[in-house]
């Protein structure tokens, strides 16, 4: 399975920390945001990485060269950060089949590999990792509607969130999602959301189940990546 990493972002709330770097470079126990990442994608058997790079992205270039651990990696560039979904899209041309995604500012305590198990049992289209979080937090995020385990519907920021489960920033998709990312509309800020094209899938008849991982830390500001350290020393 390959792994799909967007990293185009610059993490603004990072302040000076990437006024001259990219999000992926800022260190996190002494490596790379990205590093942690990758290795993450790597353990759950990515044989291909395929990152998503955009502001100042030659730096991650120069960095992490043509490969990782052993695996290639291909770099593709988001001229423009439109959303996820944008993201998800430009790497169409480089990914063949079921691919495992991993945000690129997601550092997880353990192993993604039972989301990729999942997406492995017959009759199993995609599979999202997902945590519970606040009312308050729910709805400033994509929430799903859930039958038991399998995904229903995926609402982008409701003012009554009908759950509080939302995804982590980890997903195993099907190839089909291209086509999804493709048809799906732009939101009122004009950028395309991964969570709708997901949401057209589950409406086409796709199969989406999820699964709950351990801990992570989706690194925004200065206090996450001294939260997210202590993940990876643990």
């Amino acid at each position: 399975m390959d792994a799909l990493i967007p990293a185009a972002g610059r993490g603004t709330r990072l302040g000076e920390r990437t006024e001259t770097q990219p999000k992926g470079l800022v260190e996190v126990a002494g490596r790379p945001l990205l590093a942690h990442v990758f290795e993450t994608a790597v353990e759950a058997g990515a044989e291909k990485l395929v990152v998503v790079i955009g502001y100042e992205g030659a730096q991650i270039v120069d960095h992490f060269g043509d490969a990782f651990a052993g695996v290639p990696i291909t770099y593709v560039h988001q001229r423009e950060r439109l959303g996820l979904g944008h993201a998800v899209l430009q790497a169409e041309p480089h990914i063949d089949g079921p691919f495992l995604l991993l945000n690129g500012d997601n550092v997880f305590a353990g192993s993604v590999a039972p989301a990729v198990a999942a997406a492995t049992i017959e009759g199993v289209d995609g599979v999202l990792a997902v945590e519970e979080v606040s009312t308050a937090e729910a709805s400033s995020t994509g929430v799903l509607e859930l039958d038991g385990d399998r995904v229903t519907g995926l609402v982008e920021k409701p003012d009554d969130p009908p759950s509080t489960l939302v995804t982590t920033g980890c997903y195993a998709l099907p190839g089909d999602v291209f086509h999804a990312c493709a048809l799906a509309q732009p939101s009122a800020e004009g950028e395309y959301q991964l969570s709708e094209a997901v949401g057209l899938l589950v409406r086409a008849g796709y199969d989406i189940e999820t699964v709950r991982l351990g801990e992570r830390v989706n690194v925004n500001t200065p206090a996450d990546i001294e939260q997210a350290a202590r993940l990876v020393r643990e």
